[in-house]
Parts: structure tokens; sequence; C-alpha cells
């Protein structure tokens, strides 16, 4: 397992991995959305989205019991600043959530560590090129590749990969709903046992 990755026991299609280095779940699967009925690459099947579909189905998940996924950030430090890599480990490249697993974990398409069906060829960030904004930001996992990508090109595409803040793992701190029902529950069975023991 690459340093910083752990998985959260989801198991199955369902895998969620969780970096603890950055405090953000990935989905398992890398293409987890081929063949959705927004799949509208030049194949219906092959996962490959425009940029507004990527972004339309990641929000649309339910995974783990949390419906906040999202693309990934290209831009890590919220800084503003996104540079164009191209294999040469470039100052910057990690500033990235998926850089970051390129250029500092190790995760390739050759060596994806704890994913499945990582693609060599590019996926797209939820950060728009802020010079120009028909196109946004995408990294490759071949090369560690991060350069910006017209958004509308329906007959290339690019793929889509989720990825939510914080840890949803089976041993991560439960939802605040979560917690109401189970103090709920428990004060209902103090309550009862105290009632049992007054008749007693």
């Amino acid at each position: 397992m690459d340093q910083g990755l752990v998985d959260d026991g989801f198991g199955g299609l369902m895998n969620l991995i969780y970096d603890d280095e950055l405090n953000i779940t990935w989905l398992g699967d890398t293409n987890f959305g081929a063949g959705s009925a927004i799949d509208d690459g030049f194949s219906p099947t092959d996962g490959k989205m425009t940029w507004q579909n990527a972004l339309n189905w990641a929000g649309s998940l339910t995974v783990g019991g949390f419906t906040d996924w999202r693309l990934p950030s290209a831009d890590l430090n919220g800084d503003g600043t996104v540079v164009n890599c191209f294999g040469g480990g470039v100052a910057g490249c990690a500033d990235n959530e998926m850089g970051f697993l390129y250029w500092e974990e190790g995760i390739t398409s050759v060596a994806p560590g704890p994913f499945s069906n990582l693609q060599p060829t590019l996926y797209w960030s939820g950060t728009v090129f802020s010079p120009n904004t028909i196109f946004a930001w995408a990294v490759g996992f071949s090369q560690g590749i991060q350069n910006p990508v017209f958004k509308d090109d329906i007959f290339i595409g690019r793929f889509a990969w989720a990825v939510r803040d914080g840890d949803v793992g089976l041993n991560s701190i439960p939802e605040p709903s979560t917690m109401l029902l189970f103090c709920s529950g428990l004060a209902g069975l103090v309550a009862w046992r105290y009632r049992k023991h007054s008749r007693s």
C-alpha cells in the first residue's frame, strides 16, 4: 500500500481509498463513470466525458452514504497558481490533488497502487483554466502531464474520477445524524431500564 493511502474497507466496486496526507477520500475505481447515462465521449461505455458532464456525474454520486463527491482540485493550495507539467517534475506539479498522487505518492497507470482501472490518459479536474474559461485543467497518469483541455470536446473527452473531503471509512467518525440516532436509542434504553428497575 502506498504511503498515505489507506483502504477504507468497503470492498468491491465501492472500494474507497483515504489519503491521510491530504485528508480526502478517492473512489477506488478510477473509471467508475464508464457506461453511466452521461458518458458522452467517443464511446458511451469508455468513461470519457465532457467537463460539464464529469462535474454533473461526480456531483450526483452517493457512495458510502455521502453525497458531496466532486472532481479533484488542480489548485491544492488555493493560491490560483496552476502550472503546465509535461513529465519533467516541474515545481508545482504536485500542487494538485491528482498531481499529488502521481508526483508524491507514485500512483501511475502502470503502478496504480490500491486503485483499479486507472487510465493512462487525462482526467478532468474541477478547476477552470482562468486565462480562458472554455478550458479546464486535466491530469494524466502515464507521465504526470497537467495541462488545460477544451471542456466541450465530445470526440476525445476525458475521464472523470470522484473525490470528497475527509474520511468515509468504516472506522471514521459518524455523521451528526448517526450520532443523534445513537444517543436517542441509548437514552431510550436507559429510560426503559430505569422504569423496569423502579417497578421491581
